[in-house]
């Protein structure tokens, strides 16, 4: 399982990577792991408003459907349109291809309260 050192974490199992005002946003490697073959992936629109911890779109794989969760504040700017036709590229590539929205952050440092991947795999050793 992989936890790139240059991303944050939460403990909802969304990751983000931060590049200069907005911020990148995917589910984890555990995440999709646990989730199983994902079928559906439900996400905004761009323009949409995001509170950080409110919800913002939905992951439906074989096992289950689960929210995912804004981990920071701020707009939509772009959606990986990618996801809508082969939600599946969340299952092999969910850091890179599988990435889901960026959005333009209200707050560069709401990202400093999330974990590193160092905490994060300890999070995750702790649910196991």
């Amino acid at each position: 399982m992989e936890f790139p050192e240059e991303l944050k974490y939460t403990e909802e199992h969304e990751w983000v990577m931060v590049e200069e005002e907005l911020a990148v946003i995917g589910i984890s490697d555990f995440a999709q792991d646990a989730l199983g073959d994902v079928v559906f992936v439900e996400l905004p629109e761009v323009g949409t408003v995001l509170e950080a911890g409110k919800a913002f779109g939905v992951v439906e794989s074989v096992k289950a459907v689960s929210d995912i969760y804004a981990p920071i504040s701020g707009t939509v700017e772009e959606i990986n349109e990618d996801l809508i036709e082969a939600p599946e590229i969340i299952n092999t590539s969910p850091y890179e291809d599988g990435w889901m929205i960026k959005i333009r952050m209200d707050d560069a440092s709401e990202a400093d309260k999330l974990m590193d991947a160092e905490a994060y795999q300890a999070l995750i050793a702790e649910e196991s």
